[in-house]
């Protein structure tokens, strides 16, 4: 049986033109992606990306606005479900509060399930350094939009 797996992300660009990067590791395996998760039954987009943002910052996130929606097919990296991605460019309402690392992978804690956050450069970006094909092209995109010097909000 297929089904899709609707997922929600959020580009949070600070004034130094650098953006939030999750690292995460779950039962052995790693990867780096943006802020963001899959939404609940029930739930719609924009109140999916605030409570991911809550899980996983603790942050609360105003929504500029949409900024790209998956246009071709993917399939999860976890299970048979065709993922359709949903990216939007957002801004913390109060600073974050988070231990903000440098490296890769530099995690605090031992587990099954871990988690970093680091700020990387839109230039210095390549969409190499994330795991996923979407958030790749969310990448591309993100260094296009502010390459080109176009309006953030």
């Amino acid at each position: 049986m297929s089904y899709f797996n609707v997922r929600v992300y959020g580009l949070l660009v600070n004034d130094r033109q650098e953006v939030l990067v999750s690292d995460e590791e779950e039962f052995g395996f790693r990867f780096s992606k943006f802020p963001g998760g899959g939404l609940e039954l029930g739930e719609g987009l924009i109140d999916g990306l605030k409570r991911e943002f809550m899980e996983e910052c603790n942050a609360e996130i105003d929504v500029l606005r949409h900024f790209y929606t998956t246009d071709f097919y993917e399939k999860s990296s976890f299970n048979d479900s065709q993922v359709i991605s949903v990216y939007y460019l957002v801004k913390e309402r109060a600073p974050l509060r988070l231990h903000f690392k440098e490296q890769v992978f530099d995690f605090d804690a031992d587990g099954d399930i871990r988690q970093a956050f680091r700020w990387v450069g839109i230039a210095q970006l390549d969409p190499a350094d994330i795991t996923f094909k979407t958030d790749k092209t969310a990448v591309t995109l993100l260094k296009e939009h502010y390459t080109n010097d176009i309006s953030r909000t």
